[in-house]
């Protein structure tokens, strides 16, 4: 028995080890009959199935401990990208805003936007910088967009005046020949005769460089010039300033502001409510069409208009002054100045040359003794001066509400009112003494350049 089966253990101790030298990869010992008792190799078969399960097992042990790293770092790369993102957007809008802030036009020109209300001294504070030799000046284009679509309210044409704003700024008419008749020369303007531009050569030889032009004058020998030729004028002037009173609010100027194209400076121009409402009945007929477009075409009873005009006046105001005061765009910042009709009826000269020096302007003695005619006159104005620039006491003007407007009238603007008067620094009456104690003044004193930026593009010309 022994010699029997040694050779067959020794050949199955043999195909063992052979297995384990191989690792048992792919290798099995073959099964043997039952000559030997019945014996089976199987050992190879099973230490084979084991190794491969604990290879598996190892592995699928590493690539758990590998895949939560690869997901921790997936998500720091999309954070990272992220931020990196974020951080591209922020430096280019500050770049945008930077390059805003602190670049001229490429041509060199300054484009003032004089905005005010109805009958706030407007129409003086244009002729202020149209007789300037420097300045082409325009008074009120939007006249045009709310007389042809004035079925509108003023928030639905606010795009419309102000892309038509723009092209003006750049001397580019042919956008108000969708608001003009077909047969249109500069005649078809709003008040072209205010604009002394317009009344010299090269649009019109009546007025030599240097000298004042006459509206009445101007209106007889300068009608008739073509809009090309109006274009040409408006390119000769370094300063382009429009004046405006229909707009109410900064947002939809923002583009504006930032066309590298435009150096655009916003002079804002408040007058006492009380005045407005005093000088706004002595014309009210001519501002029937107005009020419907400020009242978006509501239905206001009669008695009632007037004083809801004022309101989305004043309210507009506020806008104004705060959007430009209270934590500005960058782009802002050396753009705006608020100027208060009182104080430029009292002392016309620093108000108006401080004006001058916000646009780099420079004052000359002609200027000076225009400005010194026109502001001291004698008398209030008559109602057919309402819209004429003439040699009035500028002062008397500023304070003519207080013994021609009636105290009922009066409490009520301060009413609709009070929030734009505290802001702008107008004190109110409490009584129709106060209100004709003519010695008790009622400006609250300002500071110099309190609502406003000195600007950081435009020198004042004297100090080159």
């Amino acid at each position: 028995m022994f010699y029997s089966t040694q050779p067959v253990e020794l050949l199955a101790t043999y195909q063992s080890a052979l297995c384990r030298s191989r690792r048992c990869k792919g290798f099995a010992a073959p099964e043997q009959d039952g000559t030997n008792g019945g014996r089976t190799d199987t050992g190879c078969v099973a230490r084979q199935h084991g190794g491969t399960q604990t290879r598996r097992a190892k592995k699928k042990q590493r690539l758990t401990a590998v895949m939560p790293r690869c997901r921790v770092n997936l998500c720091a790369m999309i954070s990272l990208v992220v931020l990196q993102g974020v951080a591209v957007v922020l430096f280019c809008g500050w770049y945008v805003q930077l390059y805003s802030c602190n670049s001229t036009s490429p041509n060199g020109k300054v484009h003032v936007l004089l905005l005010s209300s109805w009958r706030s001294g407007s129409s003086f504070l244009g002729q202020v910088f149209s007789q300037h030799p420097s300045v082409f000046y325009l008074m009120e284009p939007a006249w045009h967009v709310w007389t042809k679509l004035e079925k509108h309210g003023a928030r639905a044409l606010r795009m419309a005046v102000r892309d038509l704003l723009h092209s003006v700024f750049q001397c580019d008419f042919s956008v108000m020949e969708a608001y003009l008749p077909r047969q249109h020369n500069s005649s078809s303007l709003f008040m072209w005769s205010h604009s002394r531009a317009l009344c010299s050569p090269p649009a019109c030889p009546l007025t030599p460089q240097g000298q004042f032009s006459n509206q009445t004058h101007c209106l007889q020998a300068c009608d008739g010039t073509s809009l090309q030729r109006v274009e040409d004028t408006c390119g000769a002037y370094s300063h382009v300033v429009l004046k405006e009173v229909r707009f109410f609010e900064l947002e939809s100027l923002y583009p504006l502001f930032q066309d590298p194209n435009l150096d655009l400076r916003i002079i804002h121009l408040v007058r006492d409510p009380r005045a407005v409402m005093r000088s706004r009945e002595e014309s009210a007929k001519a501002f029937e069409r107005d009020n419907g477009i400020v009242l978006e075409q509501r239905n206001v009873a009669a008695a009632e208009v007037q004083y809801q005009v004022m309101q989305e006046i004043c309210q507009s105001h506020v806008r104004l002054n705060e959007r430009a005061i209270l934590k500005p765009p960058a782009f802002l910042k050396g753009r705006y100045k608020m100027v208060r009709y009182e104080d430029m009826a009292h002392d016309p000269l620093r108000e108006i040359l401080a004006m001058y020096e916000f646009v780099g302007l420079e004052m000359t003695e002609q200027l000076e003794e225009w400005i010194y005619k026109v502001t001291h006159g004698k008398g209030k104005g008559s109602k057919k001066e309402a819209f004429k620039i003439t040699s009035r006491n500028a002062v008397d003007i500023s304070q003519a509400w207080r013994t021609t407007l009636a105290h009922n009238k009066v409490r009520r603007v301060q009413e609709v009112c009070r929030g734009a008067m505290s802001l702008l620094g107008y004190r109110t009456v409490s009584s129709e003494k106060e209100q004709k104690r003519l010695n008790m003044d009622l400006l609250v004193p300002q500071e110099p350049y309190q609502f406003s930026w000195l600007p950081s593009k435009t020198e004042d010309p004297r100090k080159s």
